[in-house]
């Protein structure tokens, strides 16, 4: 995230006010980087021990940020003077931008944008932070196809540059460009891509994540041994095992079954021993228990 005292400023943009639906893992990382890069924001979440949740781990990042200096205490309190929360998404009738970011699920997308499209005003844009699921299906909700995009950031939000910008079928170039200048100007580098089942991040990372799911089933190796082959041997910066424990196991699960059912390809099923840690509720890091105790 760079510093808030040198950030693009959101005149530069029509995109002003901006809500966020769900204040989990995406949510409030969304909602901290738009608040934290001069936009007003509202974060809504129905649930709230969740919403609390969401808002106490905004804090905590902004005083880790003060902590290492790429922060002044003063440029926190203006951010966090720009956030505020509700539970209800009636709190989003005066926004710019609404940035879903709910369950990867398409019947709950669907529901939460047309729920905005109800409540927000006719000029405004519908964004979604899905990681898979066809921007152009999603947008058939509406009664604005032409004002929905898909906004996909990268978890973890505030530390990771890339959002990719996915237009639907018709989605229209100034929604485009609307939602290209808001997302630089949260310092992130948008980057376009076509709306195709996984896009390209998660077409290319779920079945390499998958595979290293299907040598630790198959027993080639043991979840260290795996994650230390491709730290080492292919420079990434974390194992597949890893990562998935990160994203969650369910979120991946949710992806790979996405793109089995789009591409009618055997190459995107999901492995077994995938499918039976989500049955266990084995999730990863956000319930302490995936390919590694946390």
């Amino acid at each position: 995230m760079p510093s808030a005292d040198a950030i693009l400023s959101p005149a530069m943009s029509e995109i002003r006010r901006i809500g966020v639906v769900g204040a989990g893992t995406m949510g409030h990382g969304i909602a901290q980087v738009a608040a934290g890069t001069g936009f007003e924001v509202t974060l809504v979440d129905v649930a709230p021990e969740a919403l609390a949740r969401g808002v106490e781990r905004i804090e905590k990042g902004f005083a880790r940020l003060v902590e290492k200096e790429k922060m002044t205490p003063e440029a926190r309190d203006a951010a966090l003077s720009r956030l505020s929360a509700a539970g209800e998404l009636s709190a989003l009738a005066g926004a710019d931008l609404a940035i879903e970011a709910v369950v990867e699920r398409l019947e709950v997308k669907e529901a939460v944008l047309a729920d905005l499209d109800r409540i927000l005003p006719a000029g405004a844009i519908l964004a979604t932070n899905t990681s898979s699921i066809s921007i152009t299906r999603l947008a058939a909700a509406t009664g604005r196809p032409d004002r929905v995009i898909g906004m996909h950031f990268m978890n973890p939000v505030p530390v990771m540059k890339l959002v990719e910008v996915i237009r639907g079928l018709a989605t229209s170039q100034s929604t485009y460009d609307r939602v290209e200048t808001a997302a630089t100007a949260m310092g992130k580098t948008p980057v376009e891509v076509h709306d195709s089942p996984g896009f390209v991040s998660n077409r290319v990372l779920m079945p390499m994540i998958n595979e290293a799911v299907f040598c630790l089933h198959e027993g080639v190796g043991t979840p260290e041994a795996i994650d230390e082959v491709m730290k080492l041997g292919m420079n990434h910066p974390m194992g597949p095992l890893a990562l998935a424990d990160l994203i969650g196991l369910d979120v991946c699960l949710d992806i790979l079954e996405v793109l089995y059912r789009g591409f009618r390809d055997p190459k995107y099923r999901p492995c077994p021993l995938l499918v039976k840690m989500v049955d266990a509720g084995r999730l990863g890091r956000k319930n302490g228990h995936g390919f590694y105790q946390y």
